[in-house]
């Protein structure tokens, strides 16, 4: 049984009463990957969620079954993603593996998605036979392709399909300006702030997040990463921090990160 982290626990100081109404949360970057169905069944996953007052969550899974079985448990919140690998283990292998195909095609002829990912991808890696296969059938079927990668990897992204609707996983780990940049050039891109904790402290947003969130305020979406089956705990707490510093940004640039931009990014075909 999964037990919850109270924000002290976390090193997170409490919540102010300016809490009291949640704001809702789009979850852009949840994983429910075989070894967390294991661990939590699904109707906690569900419970967590909803107790967070995550209203939607873009969810993918390694291998797939996770999302299939928490889509059935909640389709009100689950927007399903396919990941292009069944097992964590082939993150760094599955784009030169032909069975990738297959196995894509397989779901495809399964399932239904909203986008393709979180997928890992560096450099030249987005030019091998696999994923440019890959993006093909995203291009078919007009799926988001949510990328874990670099610059030079989303730049070739954008190059074999211009017209790509692209969640940068983490924004990058780039800084700031760098992101700013990648945003100013494909306007059909859109940053998850997964992992990206040190932008923030509760209630105040770090120099240069502040004023990127300002000026690119359509782009950016939230995201807690349950990449491991511990990381449960921080649906939670992650939420409540996301809120905390959505309150050093105007009413609608925190509803736009809150949820907005995720749902405009669906709805973007």
């Amino acid at each position: 049984m999964i037990r919850f982290i109270l924000p002290c626990a976390l090193g997170l100081s409490a919540l102010s009463p300016a809490h009291a109404e949640k704001l809702p949360i789009f979850d852009a970057h949840i994983h429910y990957s075989h070894d967390a169905v294991l661990s939590v069944p699904p109707t906690e996953i569900v419970e967590i969620l909803r107790k967070a007052g995550v209203r939607k969550a873009l969810v993918s899974s390694s291998d797939d079954r996770g999302t299939q079985l928490l889509l059935e448990a909640a389709p009100d919140i689950i927007v399903p993603a396919l990941r292009p690998y069944s097992r964590r283990g082939q993150t760094g292998t599955w784009m030169h593996d032909p069975a990738t195909i297959d196995y894509l095609e397989d779901k495809f002829s399964k399932f239904e998605y909203e986008a393709i990912g979180e997928f890992h991808a560096y450099g030249d890696d987005i030019k091998t036979d696999v994923i440019q296969a890959m993006i093909g059938m995203a291009k078919d079927r007009n799926l988001i392709l949510h990328h874990h990668g670099d610059r030079e990897a989303l730049d070739l992204i954008f190059d074999t399909w211009p017209e790509a609707r692209v969640l940068w996983a983490h924004s990058g780990f780039e800084d700031p300006d760098d992101i700013s940049d990648a945003l100013n050039t494909y306007p059909t891109l859109w940053a998850d702030l997964a992992y990206r904790s040190e932008m923030a402290s509760y209630g105040t947003l770090y120099e240069g997040w502040k004023a990127l969130f300002l000026a690119h305020p359509d782009r950016f979406m939230v995201g807690t990463d349950t990449f491991a089956p511990e990381r449960w705990h921080y649906v939670g707490p992650h939420a409540d921090f996301s809120r905390s510093w959505f309150e050093d940004l105007p009413d609608d640039v925190a509803r736009k990160i809150a949820y907005e931009n995720a749902e405009t990014m669906l709805a973007a075909k």
